[in-house]
């Protein structure tokens, strides 16, 4: 479980490519190696992890083959950044919300519009995430906890404060960049409830 709230970025230093795996190794921003353990999770880019070995600030992961394929993981390339995000523990303080670490899809940047204080991002609206995308809704976009701004049509957008930009990868994201999309559960969950129950009632009317 994690809680969306960034702790730095990391950077890959090295990638192993075997049969339908990759692995992955990380070298983790300061302060987030502490009592690290093999098995442990790690979001990286919003996406859960598990760690398989542990070398100095450095650790690796497995990566499967769907997982590369569903999310930008696969794209990443040694030197690339990455947020990273430690595994919440009972008793933290929840600062962003709940989220699984498991993508539900991505999304482009479209557009990015910066004022003096603040970015704003405009982000293709995925069909298959819509109906989950709600104005001042929760959404997690690469492992960031933010909040949902404008929902058009084809878009929807967020609005960044210069510390998310410092801390997380939204400080360099550039327009085209693919984003791991989650989204909230408990939208998730009452969203398609009600459409569950909207439909059953349609068909009793229909019969």
């Amino acid at each position: 479980m994690f809680t969306g709230i960034v702790c730095g970025l990391g950077t890959v230093t090295s990638i192993q490519e075997y049969e339908q795996l990759r692995t992955i190794q990380v070298r983790l921003p300061e302060g987030a190696c502490d009592n690290l353990t093999i098995g442990a999770s790690i979001a990286n880019n919003g996406c859960c992890l598990t760690i398989t070995a542990i070398k100095g600030d450095e650790v690796c992961f497995d990566v499967m083959a769907e997982s590369l394929a569903k999310t930008n993981i696969g794209q990443l390339q040694v030197g690339d950044a990455v947020n990273i995000e430690r595994a919440a523990r009972y008793g933290d303080e929840i600062g962003g919300h709940i989220m699984s670490g498991h993508i539900f899809t991505t999304t482009t940047i479209n557009k990015i519009e910066d004022t003096l204080d603040n970015r704003t991002v405009w982000f293709n609206l995925p069909e298959s995430a819509a109906p989950y995308i709600l104005t001042k809704g929760f959404i997690g976009l690469n492992g960031c906890s933010l909040t949902i701004g404008e929902v058009t049509a084809t878009e929807f957008n967020v609005h960044l404060i210069p510390e998310t930009m410092n801390r997380t990868l939204f400080g360099s994201c550039q327009v085209n960049d693919r984003i791991n999309l989650e989204v909230d559960a408990q939208t998730q969950a009452i969203v398609d409830t009600v459409q569950k129950y909207m439909q059953q009632y349609i068909n009793r009317v229909k019969n």
